[in-house]
């Protein structure tokens, strides 16, 4: 029998160097970084080989530094906290050639906001950004992104900012998670509480939406308010939203704590809550296992800031061709529910 001919798996140099336009001999110095070519010609190479699906690590066409800024609000929440240790944890593995630029706003200093992400003091390739969702920031981003800018938000959501990527949870269905939860453990018939941290911020008003519509569809014997009580992640301010319902003779079934600011509802609670009030809120820090342990709190939500941070790298890598792109990260990152049984003991904050 006739040995068939072999077929070819990858393209080789030759077909390369007829798409780029160049020698098979700058397809060699180029794919085996051998030197001695100019940009223009290593960049043509690069596409070619990556256009004819090579299957192999193609050199990096980039020269010099790339820039990338993280602007986070100077939100002292645990959630905050572990989010910028994770993104330095991450930062540290990356690439020298890479510069990351580390940027703290003041939290409802929008303003602020707006000059970390419009006034750059170097050429920036990528930025990761926590921003609420008002008209003037949207417009910010959308300038960042007609320079050419990557673009990755972390934990809520900027709408009408095309070609950007949101790494965190599903808000609303969080919210609805939390809805479905108060419905099932709540003792009593009665009011839920709703507090939330920004009414500005998309995530905050996605939580609170999904579990309004899951008590009024499923548990109409809860009563909830159209509007979320708005408190900054301010201990003091849930202290007074909560404290402020009991006083008015509301029947307080259950709360709902969109954002931080839980040690405010643990001092409102002990002081004027007679029977069990179900809790639920977000993040397992250290003081949600404790209020767990000792029975005040009844669920938590965890929104994953390590995750958040890995896929936040990984897509602003990826735009930038210095890393394989990851279709998982256009998804909506995964929540965790955590309860007295499963929530474990290690510190939030290490």
């Amino acid at each position: 029998m006739d040995t068939p001919p072999r077929r070819k798996k990858s393209a080789r140099f030759v077909e390369i160097a007829a798409l780029a336009g160049v020698s098979v001999a700058t397809v060699d110095r180029v794919l085996n970084e051998r030197g001695s070519v100019s940009a223009r010609a290593r960049a043509q190479v690069v596409a070619a080989a990556r256009q004819l699906g090579v299957p192999r690590l193609l050199p990096d066409t980039r020269h010099g530094l790339v820039h990338i800024d993280i602007v986070l609000p100077d939100n002292r929440s645990p959630f905050f906290q572990r989010l910028n240790l994770a993104l330095q944890r991450g930062v540290a593995m990356l690439d020298k050639r890479l510069v990351v630029h580390r940027l703290w706003t003041p939290d409802q200093d929008e303003a602020a906001l707006l000059r970390a992400i419009t006034q750059r003091r170097h050429q920036r390739q990528a930025l990761i950004v926590a921003a609420p969702d008002t008209p003037a920031v949207r417009a910010a981003l959308q300038q960042a992104r007609a320079r050419g800018e990557h673009i990755a938000m972390v934990v809520t959501r900027v709408d009408e900012v095309p070609d950007t990527a949101y790494v965190g949870i599903d808000n609303y269905a969080a919210g609805r998670t939390a809805g479905y939860l108060l419905g099932r453990l709540c003792r009593k018939v009665g009011r839920i509480l709703l507090l939330s941290s920004r009414r500005d911020y998309r995530g905050h008003l996605e939580r609170s939406r999904g579990c309004r519509e899951v008590l009024a569809a499923q548990f109409p014997e809860l009563e909830c308010d159209a509007h979320s009580s708005e408190t900054h992640d301010d201990p003091d301010k849930c202290y007074w939203a909560v404290s402020q319902a009991f006083q008015r003779g509301d029947v307080i079934a259950g709360i709902y704590n969109t954002g931080a600011g839980s040690p405010g509802i643990e001092a409102a609670l002990r002081r004027f809550a007679l029977d069990k009030v179900c809790w639920v809120t977000h993040e397992i820090s250290d003081d949600h296992r404790l209020y767990m342990q000792q029975g005040l709190l009844d669920v938590v939500i965890d929104q994953d800031p390590d995750t958040q941070a890995i896929r936040a790298l990984q897509h602003v890598l990826a735009a930038l061709e210095m890393a394989p792109a990851d279709a998982s990260v256009s998804l909506a990152g995964e929540f965790r529910l955590y309860l007295p049984e499963n929530m474990g003991q290690q510190p939030y904050l290490v």
